[in-house]
């Protein structure tokens, strides 16, 4: 009986294993930061522009230690992000373009305030983002009343450029 009750408590034993290291990179937090300051505009921009994030140059088919630049394209039916990595995998710049998206409530109020009348008929969201200087936000608007078309531009924070 002895015998048995100690083949018991040795199977219950935690069996302790040492596992590989493991290293996570941050390199491309900047843009995200950046790009991602005030509410996010749509679920599908805030998905490529992760996207382009996270992409690993490294890991691509065409990487060559010889290179210093990749431009690389990332596409939805919304839009597109063109985006430059060294050869390290940092992102430098990106010219990002959407259209038609779900403009932030901040674009949206400032419309309102100022136009109440018209109705928002085509947008057109641009992103330029440089490392060290941050990203620049513009959007374009076009708006209609009745038979009058009027074409507007702001900026992130809804103000009239």
């Amino acid at each position: 009986m002895a015998i048995g009750l100690t083949a018991q408590v040795f199977a219950q034993v935690p069996k302790t294993e040492q596992l590989s290291e493991v290293i996570v990179y941050a390199t491309n937090y900047k843009y995200l930061n950046d790009v991602n300051t005030m509410e996010v505009a749509s679920v599908p921009v805030g998905l490529l522009e992760r996207k382009a994030a996270s992409y690993d140059v490294k890991d691509s088919d065409f990487y060559q230690d010889d290179y210093d630049l990749y431009n690389v394209t990332f596409f939805i039916p919304e839009g597109k992000i063109l985006a430059a990595y060294d050869k390290d995998g940092k992102l430098l710049r990106t010219a990002e373009k959407f259209k038609n998206i779900n403009l932030p409530t901040s674009v949206k109020t400032a419309i309102l305030n100022r136009f109440p009348e018209w109705k928002t008929t085509k947008d057109v969201y641009l992103v330029n983002y440089k490392d060290g200087l941050g990203a620049n936000k513009t959007y374009k608007v076009k708006l209609e009343n009745g038979d009058k078309t009027l074409r507007v531009k702001l900026n992130e924070k809804g103000e009239f450029l």
